[in-house]
């Protein structure tokens, strides 16, 4: 029995129990400061956060232990279950939950609230894990469809809370399919819809789109002289100009106020109906992929201002335009932004030092304790304090993928890789948002910002990978 635990103790990666002890132990110690008052001294109430967070990094402790002892397969088995449980609770959240910064995305149990959604990333990475390792599996239409499918219930649940920071996490996890073998068309395609997405934020629209048809006609009209038919290359652009100018002249002449957006639409569907006819009769099928990255391109630019316009409340259209330097707010949605880099900047070099932070015991900036947990490290343990800890999670970030990449089971590896996207993603956008590069969107830091839902969940998403890295010779369906 002795020579059994000796040896389960050492498949066990302490190199990342370090870390994660490391990490939680830091992020603690922030916690701490964030909350410190200097007129009362070193105290220790019940009452403050960081006693709270104690509390839940002693329950994260026994959940750990709970993980560790389990059976590897249990991750594969209740899958389905986990992840049906969890997004049943976003209903019920939807329907009694309490709503705390504009998002309705938590629970409340007598005195315990927590967010289901920390919990259903857990049980949606499982769930994509063990797609992938079912016998026989291929990416195609079908595979995509359910893969696809399985993110868009949680994603759609998340945003009817107003929780839009939380509903991306997600779309991360489709970064592990392409270790597995996803095609690199869902990435350009990702590439394309985030370029057109922002470049319409920043120029418009009507820019954007009448951009995406020049490109798509000129790049046409080369594809199809490459294949012998210059007659076709020359009318694909005849085509897509005469389809926006009638569709302009119609709106004068009816006397509607010309929408550059339509008249774009109408002369791709133009062209689009010509290379269609052309692409079948001729054969030249590979013209139908650049129509398709085309009407992909121009969904995402018109849904993107429609949805600006439309659908986005007064607050976030602020942010994003202070974000992207269209318009100044100072005072209003740039305030925290700004606060955040005054705190960090005033650190200098070596820091303030421990507890020594005027910014963060002056409360100038909002949700420090949360959402921007990273200003308090920049103040009081300046720049060489942030560099190391950035460097610290990059290290942790790298042995999990290590450790992903030595599992001999596909749900291992899949999950492994879920793992590290959850959690730099986590990294890159909280950090991001602090200093002023990435819109503030509500994004924990792993470990270090304040709420019991988070650690507890993150602490569960990485032990359970740890679990199963203990059997990773193992074959595990």
């Amino acid at each position: 029995m002795t020579t059994q635990t000796n040896a389960y103790r050492k498949s066990i990666d302490w190199i990342t129990v370090l870390l994660y002890v490391l990490l939680v132990g830091f992020g603690w110690a922030n916690l701490y400061a964030a909350n410190y008052n200097p007129e009362l001294g070193m105290v220790f109430s019940t009452d403050s956060e960081y006693f709270k967070q104690l509390m839940w990094i002693g329950l994260s402790v026994i959940t750990i232990g709970g993980i560790m002892l389990a059976d590897s397969r249990i991750f594969v088995e209740f899958a389905q279950i986990a992840f049906i449980v969890t997004t049943a609770l976003l209903l019920v959240v939807l329907v009694v939950g309490k709503e705390v910064y504009g998002a309705k995305a938590w629970l409340v149990v007598g005195p315990i609230q927590f967010q289901p959604v920390e919990f259903t990333k857990i049980a949606t990475a499982l769930m994509l894990s063990r797609m992938m390792s079912r016998y026989g599996f291929a990416f195609n239409a079908k595979t995509y469809t359910k893969m696809f499918g399985l993110l868009v219930i949680p994603i759609a649940l998340v945003l009817l809370q107003n929780d839009t920071g939380s509903a991306l996490i997600f779309l991360v996890m489709l970064l592990p399919m392409f270790r597995e073998g996803m095609s690199v068309h869902v990435l350009l395609i990702g590439l394309l819809c985030a370029l057109a997405g922002v470049a319409s934020l920043l120029l418009g629209s009507h820019w954007v789109m009448g951009a995406i048809l020049l490109a798509s006609a000129v790049g046409t009209a080369i594809l199809l002289r490459s294949y012998g038919l210059k007659r076709d290359a020359i009318n694909t652009i005849v085509i897509a100009l005469i389809g926006t100018g009638a569709a302009w002249v119609v709106m004068k002449i009816a006397r509607l106020e010309v929408n550059v957006e339509y008249v774009i639409l109408v002369g791709a569907v133009a062209m689009s109906v010509f290379l269609v006819a052309r692409a079948l009769s001729k054969r030249a099928y590979v013209v139908l992929g650049i129509l398709a990255y085309m009407w992909i391109g121009l969904s995402v630019s018109f849904g993107t201002g429609y949805v600006f316009e439309n659908i986005l409340l007064d607050h976030q259209r602020t942010r994003i335009n202070v974000l992207f330097g269209v318009e100044e707010d100072p005072l209003g949605a740039g305030y925290n932004v700004n606060q955040s880099l005054i705190a960090i900047g005033s650190g200098g070099g070596m820091g303030k030092g421990y507890l020594d932070g005027t910014q963060t015991k002056l409360n100038f900036v909002p949700k420090q304790t949360t959402d921007f947990i990273f200003c308090t490290v920049g103040e009081e343990w300046g720049f060489i304090g942030t560099t190391g800890l950035i460097i610290g999670y990059l290290v942790f970030f790298i042995r999990i993928i290590v450790l992903a990449e030595k599992q001999h089971s596909v749900f291992s590896r899949a999950y492994g890789y879920c793992v590290a996207s959850i959690f730099f993603f986590h990294f890159m956008v909280n950090i991001g948002m602090t200093i002023g590069l990435l819109p503030v969107i509500g994004i924990p830091l792993p470990f270090f910002s304040y709420g019991g839902s988070s650690l507890w969940g993150f602490s569960m998403l990485l032990f359970i990978f740890l679990k199963l890295d203990t059997d990773r010779a193992e074959l595990i369906r």
